[in-house]
């Protein structure tokens, strides 16, 4: 009898731990998946930040183009005012899409081409495309962790039982799966 009882404690007791276990994990892998995508909203918003210092730079020599001004501005506040991840994804495609006629605006002007200023706000912003893509490619493997730790048995048991969602994976629109060329 002693022993029965000992057999069915050490069942429930190993029961118990594989449940800690497996809510950690998902618990874990929830929080990676934020994490993750604060990254990706950390170099969004570097970008952002060195956006308002290439437009006065493009500015000083091609001030005749302020649509041009405009559209930057307006898709770099959308981006800076998106929330959630398709709409944070939508927001970054317009801003590489204005991005883009910005520098081809720059293209015409061979002397902001060779300002010290511009050269530099182009390396920092390339630098920081780098660390988009990256963070963007990090996020969506962690995102496909973590929704098949929701998705698998048996921890898809305890994802339902606890509220556990799909994330959501960040993708771009067709056609924008080229990053804005920012060489000259």
């Amino acid at each position: 009898m002693n022993l029965i009882l000992i057999i069915v404690i050490i069942i429930i007791i190993a029961l118990i731990l594989f449940l800690i276990s497996t809510y950690n994990g998902l618990v874990k892998s929830r929080n990676k998946v934020k994490n993750s995508w604060a990254q990706i909203e950390v170099q969004l918003n570097r970008r952002g930040d060195l956006i308002p210092n290439l437009v006065e730079t493009v500015k000083g020599y091609a001030s005749h183009e302020s649509k041009v001004f405009d559209d930057v501005t307006q898709a770099r506040a959308g981006l800076m005012n998106a929330n959630g991840v398709q709409e944070m994804a939508d927001a970054d495609n317009t801003l590489n899409q204005t991005l883009k006629s910005l520098f081809a605006v720059a293209e015409n002007y061979p002397d902001l081409k060779a300002n010290e200023n511009f050269k530099n706000l182009q390396n920092q912003l390339e630098e920081t495309e780098n660390k988009i893509s990256y963070s963007r490619q990090f996020y969506n493997d962690t995102v496909l962790m973590y929704n098949n730790k929701c998705e698998t048995f048996p921890s898809n048991i305890f994802a339902n039982a606890f509220g556990f969602k799909q994330a959501e994976f960040f993708k771009a629109q067709e056609g924008t799966e080229t990053v804005p060329k920012v060489e000259f």
